[in-house]
């Protein structure tokens, strides 16, 4: 199993999920799906030591090898793109023309959400597109599987350990179940949050007194909050070379993606 625990996983804020990450070393990685079932018997075990108990070993119980998953954490093609074949991969020029509509028919939301944290509605229209095509398709992967698939995995074991962690106390709380459905990798919601994110940024944005990413203005307000949270500063400038297009690049680390939401959401903010 790899090393350190990877400076991208929130320790600090979550520095059970540092101590889970450690205790799993014992719990072996693998290649293939023939290891599967043992590493979950190790893995339950240390997640009860840390506090995970109830429901979520339940559903961790339940999880199976995600070969689907496998097969997209391996063939990630689309951002070797250039950005202007990104651009054309992600329907750049229909997300800003529903873009904009929107923007108008929930002029309110997005007023508040600014108001708030800060953020303009062009950028979190621009995810919202791109992510799931304004919540047309968030996925249909279960995301309990997906992320301990991920977690056993070798690859990229120490990062999704940590998501693992965080999903768990998400069952725990009733914002996941074993049921639950989201992207490949385990991102939930109209604009996929990896589960470490929904712990630390999930807001409510309805007012209805949960979290939940499914919802609209729960995921519209959350993603404000984690911008905010990377820096964004009310009123600056998100392209390339100004303040906050920092905080872009903290959403995904693919530089044709980061430049692509920059210029969707300054058309669709106009």
């Amino acid at each position: 199993m790899a090393g350190v625990t990877k400076k991208t996983a929130v320790a600090a804020l979550f520095a059970v999920f540092a101590i889970g990450a450690g205790a799993a070393q014992a719990a072996t990685c693998g290649n293939s799906g023939g290891g599967f079932d043992a590493w979950k018997q190790s893995f339950a075990a240390e997640a009860k030591s840390q506090g995970i108990k109830g429901n979520a070993l339940s559903a961790l119980a339940k999880t199976s090898y995600a070969t689907k998953t496998i097969h997209a954490d391996r063939n990630q093609k689309s951002f070797k793109l250039s950005l202007e074949q990104f651009m054309a991969k992600r329907g750049a020029k229909t997300i800003i023309s529903k873009g904009r509509n929107l923007k108008k028919q929930n002029a309110a939301l997005f007023n508040k959400i600014e108001s708030r944290y800060g953020v303009p509605a062009g950028p979190l229209i621009a995810i919202w597109g791109m992510e799931t095509g304004f919540g047309s398709f968030m996925g249909n992967s279960n995301t309990l599987s997906a992320v301990a698939t991920l977690a056993y995995d070798c690859r990229r074991s120490d990062y999704f350990t940590n998501q693992l962690y965080a999903a768990l106390r998400l069952v725990q709380n009733g914002t996941l179940s074993s049921s639950s459905v989201g992207a490949m990798h385990g991102e939930v919601g109209q604009t996929q949050f990896l589960p470490v994110n929904v712990l630390k940024y999930g807001v409510d944005g309805s007012g209805d007194g949960r979290v939940d990413l499914r919802n609209k203005a729960d995921a519209l307000a959350s993603t404000a909050n984690f911008l905010r949270g990377h820096g964004w500063r009310a009123g600056a400038g998100y392209q390339p070379g100004q303040a906050n297009f920092g905080a872009i690049q903290g959403w995904n680390a693919a530089g044709v993606y980061q430049k692509a939401i920059a210029i969707i959401g300054a058309e669709i903010d106009g």
